[in-house]
């Protein structure tokens, strides 16, 4: 479900009160371990992180003129969503998450789709999502994303 809202703090206001909370606990914790040079803003409806076109001019190669997507949260219907674009560019970093998982959370890990679906909140391991924020700089981002649309 895209939203409407124009700013990130209209995005938390339109949440349902049973995901307020938990959303608000999972940007919090991606902000205070998101490395610096990322922005926030609102994208294809959801709240996010992405690299500016300042630090990255070239944008988004599927439309330029947006900034270059990192990550991002979702309230879905059934779900709450991360979207971390560099854990699928990354196998070494797909495989860490994968194999620190189950030591975070009793929930069968569910991905795909460019996103990690949590149907319960109080299951949304906060402690790993902190620590996989810390894993990509900007220009790790950068390169990995050059890196991989070259092919």
């Amino acid at each position: 479900m895209q939203s409407d809202a124009k700013t990130i703090d209209e995005y938390f206001e339109g949440l349902s009160e049973d995901r307020k909370a938990p959303m608000q606990q999972l940007w919090q914790v991606i902000l205070e371990n998101i490395p610096d040079g990322f922005s926030r803003q609102m994208g294809y409806g959801n709240a996010g992180f992405v690299v500016p076109h300042t630090i990255y001019p070239a944008g988004y190669h599927c439309d330029p003129k947006q900034p270059l997507p990192f990550a991002g949260i979702a309230s879905q219907k059934n779900f709450i969503a991360l979207y971390h674009m560099g854990i699928y560019a990354d196998k070494q970093l797909l495989d860490w998450f994968i194999s620190e998982y189950p030591k975070h959370s009793t929930a069968k890990l569910d991905m795909g789709k460019s996103c990690i679906r949590f149907k319960k909140p109080d299951q949304i391991p906060f402690k790993l999502i902190g620590e996989l924020m810390k894993k990509m700089t900007v220009e790790d981002w950068i390169r990995l994303y050059e890196k991989v649309m070259k092919r």
